[in-house]
């Protein structure tokens, strides 16, 4: 059996200091001081906020920005996205009710902009959505649709679903592949004739269009455009042939983020002018799903380290944390670089270990080896007492960790 751990980071060092904003500094400095020992997430949603009118106001009007709860569902985060997106889209009933609760004001009783996914929902999801009035439920197999139509039906209500479709081949790069083989997402693209001409005959459904989630984590700009086209396209033939009023194509997330010092980030401008050649049928919308994308730079990871041994020749830092807090590197395969945060203050007496000028191993405070965040990582100086802040740790942290196992206290959660 092998352990899942993270690439080595060899032989790069430590982020400087300076990578973090100096509010950030001041905000984790009094977070260390107060908060001991601190594991913390930090948020910053004017970052995120930031990002996403980078992003909106460079597509075509015709094109929607839904931020994709999943990776950040902090009510925080969400509450300062949603004046600068289109609308949400959730997987589940609690991210319905945050998504709710940040985008429609108090006393307003109109359906919010929501669009909602997942492979398996159950009939109590469905219902929570169907009775929400969502724009569209993105439904995954004939069972799927057959469920919403009745409880359209008992509710007395009509549904808008778009039929979620696994490509038989697509023009996509990223890291995540979930088009274009076999998978347990969507309707396989040769079924689905069969599969809309057996819904159309369902009452209570309006089918309003197709969702296609294809790839995450694409840094290259014309490849992601590739593949946008390609939805708007396969979409309006396909549509077309069904004799079907088509009103949506979500083409889902997949935008990247550049994690790793020699990564291109992705260019924005340059995807906003490939796709606008590409526009979508009269009366409608494509829709994106950025969740990654726009938030992962919006967050910190902070934790103390609790102590710094040498075993064998190697350091290691032992965090107030780990993968009960912060999976994504050992998850992900990914080397996800830190930056050290000094603390001067030490409980006099008591001996205070220290790696110096040396590779270190950034470790947590579960028992398992796989609970490794980074892996040989060259530091000037890492001290117990000292705060390792993971920066870019806004998307797939608090949401994809693992907080239960040995019941350690989760990670906090605190607004720059």
């Amino acid at each position: 059996m092998s352990i899942q751990l993270p690439p080595s980071a060899a032989p790069r060092a430590a982020h400087p200091l300076t990578v973090l904003p100096e509010p950030v500094r001041a905000r984790l400095a009094e977070l260390a001081r107060t908060r001991a020992p601190l594991a913390a997430y930090l948020y910053d949603p004017d970052t995120a906020a930031a990002r996403a009118r980078e992003l909106r106001s460079a597509l075509p009007e015709w094109a929607a920005v839904y931020y994709a709860v999943k990776a950040n569902s902090f009510p925080g985060v969400l509450d300062g996205l949603a004046p600068h997106v289109d609308g949400f889209e959730v997987a589940s009933r609690s991210e319905l009710a945050l998504a709710r609760a940040a985008l429609s004001p108090a006393g307003q009783d109109a359906p919010p902009p929501l669009v909602a996914a997942g492979p398996a929902k159950s009939v109590a999801v469905l219902t929570d959505l169907v009775r929400a009035q969502v724009e569209a439920v993105n439904a995954e197999s004939l069972l799927e649709l057959h469920r919403i139509s009745r409880i359209a039906q008992e509710l007395g209500t009509t549904a808008r679903v778009a039929l979620r479709v696994n490509p038989a081949h697509i023009p996509v790069t990223g890291s995540l592949r979930m088009g274009g083989e076999p998978s347990a997402f969507g309707v396989a693209e040769p079924d689905v004739p069969a599969v809309l001409e057996a819904a159309r005959a369902l009452p209570a459904l309006d089918i309003t269009g197709f969702h296609v989630h294809a790839a995450s984590g694409n840094l290259d700009a014309e490849a992601h455009a590739a593949y946008v086209r390609w939805c708007v396209t396969w979409a309006a033939e396909t549509a077309r042939a069904a004799g079907l009023d088509l009103r949506h194509i979500d083409t889902g997330g997949g935008i990247g983020v550049a994690f790793d010092e020699g990564e291109k980030p992705f260019d924005v401008a340059r995807f906003a002018e490939l796709i606008a050649d590409t526009p979508p049928p009269s009366g409608a919308k494509v829709i994106l799903e950025p969740g990654r994308y726009l938030v992962a730079d919006c967050g910190w990871y902070a934790a103390e380290v609790t102590d710094v041994k040498n075993s064998y020749g190697h350091w290691f830092a032992m965090l107030r944390g780990g993968i009960n807090h912060f999976q994504l590197p050992t998850s992900w395969d990914i080397v996800h670089n830190i930056t050290v945060l000094p603390v001067e203050e030490w409980p006099a007496g008591c001996p205070r270990p220290a790696a110096e000028d040396t590779t270190v191993t950034v470790v947590g405070e579960l028992c398992t080896p796989e609970d490794t965040l980074l892996r040989d990582v060259r530091v000037g100086r890492l001290r117990a007492g000292d705060v390792v802040v993971f920066p870019n740790a806004g998307s797939y942290g608090w949401e994809f960790a693992m907080p239960h196992f040995l019941g350690h206290p989760a990670a906090e959660r605190h607004l720059l």
